[in-house]
């Protein structure tokens, strides 16, 4: 049994250390105008998983460290995805009207665009409550699609990184905030006995961290080919007016 200071030291460090991990990446972003290189995917996946976990929280109580996490979750990355429109790269997927995914998801070009789909889904998310929160099923289904959706959390920024064959624009700090902080609470889970969802996917969402790890001792921090691309044709832009 821990003693109750720690107990409550780790309870915060829950609640506010996983939020404060993007503080870092967010201030990168706005120092060089630039968002090339973090996957604007995984403020989609942050904001999705911490809505349906406070939907989960109102079936089956858990700590209130982790529904304080959500919250504080939500809210850094409402300003983290604004951050990142506001300094997309020109050769983003939304720029050139290029999107490839069903109706452009989360590739559109407007904040308020992200607004609406989230508004919506809370809206989904609290009438599918009214009807189905008495089920003890539903809210298990509700804990597994919130954690197993947290859990893949890693998987659009490996994907990104593969593609560039790169971390350029990726922070260290953030990796090693995704590393420590995801250890840290797999830990956390199994001292407190957590529901079993937030075991496995705490170990599966962990596992996907040390991929990335693996990615930037093999792929290092190059600038990216699309990098290069806008840099030279904001050159040739500033020639032009010449």
């Amino acid at each position: 049994m821990l003693p109750s200071w720690i107990s409550s030291l780790a309870s915060v460090g829950m609640a506010v250390g996983p939020p404060l991990v993007y503080a870092d990446q967010a201030i990168s972003i706005v120092r060089k105008k630039d968002s090339t290189g973090f996957s604007r995917d995984v403020c989609a996946i942050l904001l999705l998983a911490n809505i349906t976990r406070c939907f989960f929280w109102l079936g089956e109580h858990f700590e209130l460290a982790l529904l304080l996490q959500s919250i504080f979750m939500i809210v850094a990355q409402l300003a983290l995805l604004y951050i990142c429109i506001l300094y997309r790269p020109k050769f983003s997927p939304e720029s050139l009207g290029a999107s490839t995914r069903p109706l452009s998801f989360w590739q559109w070009s407007t904040y308020t665009q992200y607004i609406e789909f989230l508004a919506g889904f809370i809206l989904c998310q609290t009438v599918l409550f009214l009807v189905f929160g008495r089920s003890e099923i539903y809210v298990s289904i509700l804990g597994f699609v919130a954690l197993g959706l947290e859990s893949t959390l890693p998987i659009p920024q490996l994907i990104s990184n593969y593609k560039q064959k790169s971390l350029y624009g990726f922070r260290m700090s953030t990796l090693l905030g995704w590393v420590g902080g995801d250890a840290f609470k797999t830990i956390y889970f199994f001292v407190l006995s957590s529901p079993l969802p937030f075991k496995v996917c705490s170990i599966f969402q962990l596992s996907v961290d040390f991929a990335i790890v693996f990615q930037r001792l093999y792929y290092g921090v190059p600038v990216p080919v699309t990098a290069l691309l806008e840099e030279d044709a904001e050159q040739a832009l500033a020639l032009a007016e010449e």
